[in-house]
């Protein structure tokens, strides 16, 4: 009789997802941002993006065809730790900047711990905390937008830190502006409606979970509304989240699959936390934003959340 009973190894259940499909399409979700940083920054914008992403995608397959490896560069997650390190930088960098960055980001945040899957930090973040102790005067330095000129333009966080101004008005801008990108900062960061449309799109195929972005976002607005510099319960709640990193820190990076938690209740925790240290640094700290920072912290603590809320397994006996 024909043995018909095979047995293997889990998952047993699969789908038409795979690592390579799931990177493609947050790239694709990261390109309204894109486009909305080009139209607001000029072609800057789109140089400092393209040499990004060569940047890490060839430091990716170099160090992979030295090491004898399979040169996994084109299954999108080297494109996609580009396109955020990119958007993490202003248009107004030099070449070098997001070239160094793009090294830094491949060879020593994901390949020296093994590649993909083994980092421990967010590798386009660890890369942007890299080139800003290195070099703080070209990433700090940020150009007006809609403007043909390199005029340098102070992000809305950094006039507040400095307290030449005190409000949104006093800074000329409206929440409107605050959306759609009237404003400095980061060339993919700027536009909140881009990001969010690109946001819609992974929470609807299913790629990301909103625990960390909600837990993120309402931590940090709720924080600085309470613990104003102006008094308990004077902040603004929709400056505070329409102004720096915070939608494409929550949406983008703390919503990794390789640096966050395992569980939905994991990633809650997760956000909840990188919203509290980003208030501490941006209410307390020397920094105007702090989103990077708390993701990277927060990275760190990854092990230690899985196992705090690690589910407990089915017939599992609990000795008294």
């Amino acid at each position: 009789m024909e043995d018909k009973l095979y047995v293997g190894v889990s998952p047993h259940i699969h789908s038409r997802e795979s690592v390579s499909r799931v990177m493609w399409a947050v790239c694709v979700a990261l390109i309204p941002s894109g486009l909305a940083g080009v139209f607001i920054f000029g072609l800057p914008a789109l140089k400092v993006t393209l040499i990004s992403i060569v940047s890490c995608v060839f430091t990716e397959a170099l160090i992979q065809k030295s090491r004898g490896k399979k040169i996994t560069a084109g299954d999108g997650s080297a494109v996609l730790t580009g396109i955020l390190l990119a958007y993490n930088l202003s248009s107004s960098v030099p070449f070098w900047i997001p070239l160094i960055g793009g090294v830094f980001a491949i060879a020593v945040c994901k390949q020296a711990f093994g590649g993909l899957g083994a980092n421990i930090f967010n590798p386009a973040l660890a890369a942007r905390a890299f080139l800003l102790a290195s070099w703080p005067k070209q990433m700090t330095g940020f150009v007006k937008p809609f403007s043909l000129d390199a005029i340098s333009s102070a992000t809305p966080l950094a006039v507040l830190k400095e307290q030449s101004a005190k409000s949104l008005s006093d800074l000329g801008l409206s929440y409107w502006d605050l959306f759609f990108g009237r404003r400095g900062g980061c060339l993919g960061e700027v536009c909140v409606i881009a990001l969010l449309l690109g946001a819609v799109y992974l929470l609807w195929k299913g790629y990301i979970w909103p625990q960390a972005p909600v837990g993120l976002i309402l931590s940090l607005g709720f924080l600085s509304w309470v613990f104003s510099p102006r008094g308990f319960f004077k902040g603004d709640f929709l400056f505070s989240i329409l102004s720096g990193g915070l939608i494409l820190g929550a949406f983008f990076m703390a919503t990794d699959y390789v640096t966050t938690p395992l569980t939905k209740k994991g990633q809650l925790v997760f956000g909840l936390g990188c919203g509290l240290i980003a208030f501490v640094i941006r209410r307390f700290g020397g920094y105007p934003e702090g989103v990077s920072y708390s993701i990277l912290m927060m990275n760190a603590a990854v092990p230690l959340i899985d196992r705090w809320v690690r589910p407990k397994r089915y017939g599992n006996k609990v000795e008294s």
